[in-house]
């Protein structure tokens, strides 16, 4: 994969990491395509059992869409008439957010600068995030004349509530480490020095645990989220089913009557 994006797999965890510090981890075409090809490889291996979704440097997670690039591509495409650009939500970000929702395993965000537009996405689009107190959130689109894509539409409303999501996304504005972590958007809030340690110890005890739950867990929350309360209960119904055949509930039983730690076998 390329350089733009680090990926790397250890003891059942996948690290993702966004490799432009100089241009504050902006997207061009070759970090999409990485961070889209890494997304997909994590959560279709077996061997993954967690994902850290991180970034290089201190000042930004993401700001998104790398504009210096895009102003290029605009331009080609008002020669050709092609209108190429803009099937990037498409190609790129569509599937990275989906990759990462969908992952069938836990996905943690350690932000620890800017997150903006699709980097804001991104960030959502993980299941918990931990948060640098020097870090800022900014949805961005309106303010370059544009829609909200990498899924924000979807899941900001879910996150802060549709009347909150509405103010963030038609007046962008800098978030507060402080206040995102007040809104919800932060799971958890650290000192800058201290993020990438506690992000992977978060993500490290997530690779250690029951992942079949995990996924479970995850499907059952999206599920519920647009369904009614008869139809999510039959399917927390399938869910726990399937849960309660996986290896890692016979071992969480058995360590529980024998009083010791469980370990999982994610599986």
């Amino acid at each position: 994969m390329a350089d733009t994006v680090l990926y790397e797999v250890s003891d059942g965890l996948a690290t993702i990491t966004l490799n432009r510090p100089q241009a504050m981890n902006a997207l061009n075409i070759a970090a999409k395509v990485a961070l889209r090809d890494a997304a997909q490889a994590a959560a279709s291996d077996d061997a993954v059992r967690a994902v850290l979704l991180t970034a290089a440097g201190d000042r930004a997670f993401c700001v998104g869409q790398d504009l210096k690039e895009h102003i290029g591509l605009l331009a080609t495409d008002r020669e050709t008439g092609s209108g190429h650009t803009m099937s990037t939500v498409r190609e790129h970000y569509n599937p990275i957010v989906r990759a990462l929702a969908d992952a069938p395993k836990p996905v943690v965000a350690a932000v620890n600068g800017v997150a903006a537009g699709a980097g804001f996405g991104f960030a959502l689009a993980a299941d918990y995030r931990v948060v640098a107190d020097t870090a800022s959130f900014n949805t961005s689109f309106a303010g370059v004349a544009l829609t909200a894509d990498s899924g924000i539409s979807w899941t900001l409303p879910r996150v802060v509530g549709p009347g909150r999501a509405a103010d963030l996304l038609l007046f962008p504005r800098s978030i507060t480490a402080q206040e995102a972590y007040e809104l919800g958007i932060a799971n958890r809030l650290v000192a800058a020095d201290e993020l990438r340690a506690e992000a992977e110890k978060a993500a490290r005890a997530l690779a250690a645990g029951p992942t079949v739950a995990y996924a479970a867990l995850k499907e059952a929350v999206a599920y519920g989220l647009t369904h009614s309360l008869e139809e999510t209960l039959e399917k927390e119904d399938e869910l726990q089913t399937r849960a309660g055949r996986s290896e890692d509930h016979a071992i969480a039983v058995q360590a529980f009557v024998n009083k010791e730690r469980p370990k999982y076998l994610g599986r």
